[in-house]
């Protein structure tokens, strides 16, 4: 079966895709003696789904069960409507709580409902995976199930969906490749604006334009993370945003960007210095670009997360340099606040293996004294090496 157009929005990706991911799922729940998946993280409803709408401040899940076909997908009455034109769900598995239920003056809460559709759909007493570690996983919607599904029972299934996750599809390679496209023009846009005497804000405007812009054939989507854009005194604090505060004259900026299409991401970093860099950067610019590619050509199917870090580690230790994070982690579609996926890193200890069709931003960040560098690439793993999405050059920018 082909796209559904429904209303003039089209769900992206097949039926039979979204069938085979959700049964992809099933497979790991049986695996984890899983009978309920409760899936409250955004990317994950998705994924499962299709779903796509920014009212993941508000209680929504998608109930995946063994002994049912389609997923549920359980949220605010208005928002039903956007799960009726993006998802591919059947309208009996849209169910959606009436407004009262929103920050309720009289006690009625959300998880409320969703215990009584799994009630009437008799799964009260069945095994339920849920997603505990999660930004949308709330306290009190774990007390609600516990207080009002007494017989049923509960395992922490954070990463079951994720993992299904890692290893995309060629539609999503498809995605991912656009993203990068828009990353090309991202990246470009905020190199061009930096100037000595501009304010910062008026910078990452500029950035978020051509985020949401895109190309002149890929339109953009607004990215998990806003625009890192530290510099000056704050360039060892890799998370900060912009400021009114306006660049000043023989200071480096660190630019962590990303393209994104249809919720999937292409993140890219690149360093700026505003007018001669000092030869200490130079030098660090040139290791890093050679450990860098020494490392992407290390990269391929069957071998470790742990084995790739060690490699770029190595390199870098020829220019008695030390990474200050993990080299790098797996990312693809996602939600704010994050566009990784928190399963995989390339860190000691990491003992994923790599497989085709599994997606990383490795990301080098190198901290001395007042000098910060950060220089990215995302990839994804091919099926006897890696390639990037994006073309973009390696190299210390300056203006």
């Amino acid at each position: 079966m082909g796209l559904k157009n429904t209303g003039g929005i089209k769900v992206l990706f097949t039926e039979a895709e979204y069938k085979e991911r959700v049964r992809k799922t099933k497979v790991r729940m049986r695996e984890q003696g899983i009978e309920v998946m409760m899936s409250t993280h955004p990317a994950n409803m998705n994924y499962l789904t299709g779903y796509d709408g920014w009212s993941f401040y508000v209680h929504q899940c998608v109930l995946v069960s063994l002994d049912q076909e389609e997923p549920v997908w359980i949220g605010r009455n208005m928002d039903a409507n956007a799960a009726k034109v993006t998802t591919y769900l059947s309208p009996d598995n849209i169910r959606n709580y009436a407004d009262e239920y929103v920050h309720s003056p009289v006690g009625k809460h959300p998880i409320d409902y969703v215990v009584d559709v799994i009630k009437e759909k008799g799964w009260d007493d069945k095994r339920f995976g849920l997603e505990m570690d999660q930004f949308y996983f709330t306290h009190k919607t774990y007390q609600i199930l516990n207080e009002k599904l007494p017989s049923a029972s509960f395992a922490d299934a954070n990463l079951l969906v994720a993992m299904v996750r890692q290893i995309k599809s060629l539609a999503e390679i498809d995605m991912m490749k656009k993203a990068g496209k828009i990353a090309e023009k991202v990246m470009q846009t905020g190199i061009d604006e930096l100037e000595v005497g501009r304010r910062e804000c008026d910078v990452a405007a500029a950035i978020s334009q051509a985020q949401i812009s895109g190309t002149k054939d890929i339109g953009g989507d607004y990215p998990a993370i806003v625009p890192l854009m530290p510099a000056g005194k704050g360039i060892d604090a890799p998370h900060l945003t912009w400021s009114e505060r306006r660049y000043e004259k023989n200071e480096p900026v660190i630019l962590e960007l990303s393209g994104c299409y249809n919720r999937y991401h292409a993140p890219m970093a690149r360093t700026v210095y505003l007018g001669e860099p000092p030869q200490k950067m130079v030098d660090i610019t040139k290791f890093v670009v050679e450990g860098l590619e020494e490392t992407l050509d290390f990269i391929k199917p069957g071998v470790s997360c742990e084995e790739v870090e060690e490699k770029w580690r190595n390199s870098i230790a020829k220019g008695e340099l030390v990474d200050a994070s993990r080299l790098g982690y797996s990312f693809g579609l996602n939600y704010p606040p994050d566009w990784g996926e928190q399963t995989a890193s390339m860190r000691p200890g990491d003992k994923t293996v790599l497989k085709e069709n599994m997606t990383f931003h490795l990301i080098p960040i190198i901290w001395q004294e007042d000098i910060g560098f950060e220089m990215s690439s995302a990839i994804r793993i091919t099926e006897d090496g890696c390639e990037e999405f994006y073309n973009f050059p390696r190299e210390l920018f300056n203006k």
